[in-house]
């Protein structure tokens, strides 16, 4: 979903700084023609990190004034590198010495975001959760996928690690994405293959137990 380019960084930062702008606004702030602004506030707005305004004060003849400002996805975009600080705070839970404590941790962790995001998970099977989360990651430029053969259970693939660096240090923050996905599809799920052992992806499927109990 994401096709800006670099130069457009500069307009969602000076929107973070700004609020709103104009587009004659832009044209003094970056020093580049009316046409290359209206081009990057295009690929913006296409994206929905922008949306545009008319200026109900602007008065006058001819071109209606209209201002730009960021949408929630734009916000999100821009300055939330909370690298460090998810690395202080995943340290402080690994330090608990106690097992039980730790893993009730993760759970209400996973329980949090679970609950942040289950307004955006769509769809009565398996599979159509399964896409919806895969769709939730997907517009967070993180890439996942469905496997789905005739037959079969479907499979949730992470084709990159939303947490490359936690995941690097401690294991523990996949047994948290396991709780998350588990959640978000209503589906007990279990960890089949892992990045972090060599395989190409991390593979997501319905737990054993799950799959062969009898309710």
């Amino acid at each position: 979903m994401n096709d800006s380019v670099p130069s457009d960084r500069s307009v969602l930062d000076l929107l973070r700084r700004r609020e709103r702008m104009t587009v004659a606004e832009f044209e003094a702030a970056l020093g580049v023609t009316a046409t290359a602004v209206r081009q990057r506030l295009g690929r913006l707005l296409a994206q929905g990190q922008i949306q545009r305004r008319l200026d109900s004060a602007g008065g006058g003849r001819g071109r209606p004034s209209h201002w730009y400002e960021l949408t929630d996805a734009g916000r999100r975009n821009t300055g939330s590198n909370f690298t460090d600080l998810a690395l202080v705070l995943w340290a402080e839970i690994r330090a608990v010495q106690d097992a039980g404590v730790r893993r009730g941790l993760l759970q209400r962790l996973a329980g949090r975001l679970a609950d942040h995001y289950a307004e955006e998970i769509r769809g009565e099977s398996l599979g159509d959760r399964m896409r919806s989360v895969a769709g939730l990651l997907g517009e967070r430029q993180i890439p996942f996928e469905v496997r789905e053969e005739e037959g079969q259970l479907p499979v949730l693939n992470a084709l990159a690690c939303p947490y490359p660096e936690l995941a690097e240090q401690d294991r523990g923050v996949c047994a948290m994405e396991r709780m998350l996905f588990s959640a978000l599809v209503g589906q007990g799920l279990q960890l089949e293959q892992c990045r972090l052992d060599g395989a190409p992806c991390c593979t997501f499927s319905v737990s054993e137990t799950v799959a062969g109990s009898s309710d």
